[in-house]
């Protein structure tokens, strides 16, 4: 949701022929709401601008880090065989921290556990390309989120938020994905708000972001208090979402507008 939306640009959208819900059989990935070029940019590595983070994770996968000297390679592997299906079961409960964490926390995790490394900037280049080269290796397998007591009660939590109303407009995250998708606001077609293709490069910010990163966009667009990156209820959402895309394909790097 744009952060210059109003009320009445909000009581202004336009009538679709989309039903109000998405029930699961109607689930549609945002890739479908945009424009032929963007969805071939997405399709194309070669045209994909989110390719060229994933270039910079795979040298940070080889490359020795902290007071271990090992890799993420070192004890791994071949990302392409060790990797393939881990991003689609995130976020997930992290027994030894007792919380649920989504992927970057757990790659920062391994560092400071195993490589003895400083953790990386959240939202940081090398974070996000670390990030994307990790869930790119499961690119075309369905969502697949835990079961587990402490990742279910953490999407519970997210389940709540998401339908809670926030900011000063008092809107949730269904009014405007489950009940409007289809339609226009601001000149843009609304998304059901799947989450598979994260890390994306969004060509409003000319560079790639994590989900957190457009979760606290549309917070900032209802003009709600937005929690810091890395804050739990954040990830607590992103699980609930996990939940709600269980099944749809990995597409990460997506491409939006």
């Amino acid at each position: 949701m744009s952060a210059i939306a109003a009320p009445a640009a909000v009581s202004a959208v336009a009538a679709a022929s989309a039903p109000p819900t998405a029930t699961a059989d109607q689930r549609r990935s945002g890739s479908e709401f945009m424009s032929a070029s963007t969805q071939a940019m997405q399709r194309d590595d070669t045209l994909n601008p989110g390719m060229l983070w994933i270039s910079g994770g795979e040298a940070q996968w080889n490359a020795a880090a902290g007071k271990s000297a090992k890799s993420c390679a070192s004890c791994h592997g071949d990302a392409a065989k060790s990797m393939r299906g881990v991003a689609a079961r995130f976020p997930a409960f992290d027994p030894a921290g007792r919380t649920t964490v989504n992927l970057a926390q757990r790659i920062n995790i391994c560092r400071e556990r195993k490589q003895q490394a400083p953790a990386l900037k959240l939202e940081g280049e090398e974070l996000l390309g670390l990030e994307a080269y990790v869930a790119m290796q499961s690119r075309g397998m369905p969502v697949n989120p835990p079961q587990d007591a402490g990742t279910r009660s953490s999407a519970a939590r997210g389940k709540q938020l998401y339908f809670q109303r926030i900011g000063q407009l008092n809107l949730s995250c269904a009014q405007c994905h489950d009940q409007q998708w289809g339609k226009r606001l601001a000149g843009s077609t609304i998304p059901q708000g799947h989450a598979a293709a994260y890390p994306i490069y969004r060509l409003e910010w000319q560079a790639m972001g994590s989900l957190q990163r457009r979760l606290r966009n549309c917070m900032s667009g209802v003009r709600a208090e937005i929690p810091p990156l890395g804050a739990q209820e954040l990830v607590e959402l992103e699980a609930w979402l996990a939940v709600r895309d269980k099944g749809m394909m990995m597409e990460s790097p997506g491409v939006r507008p």
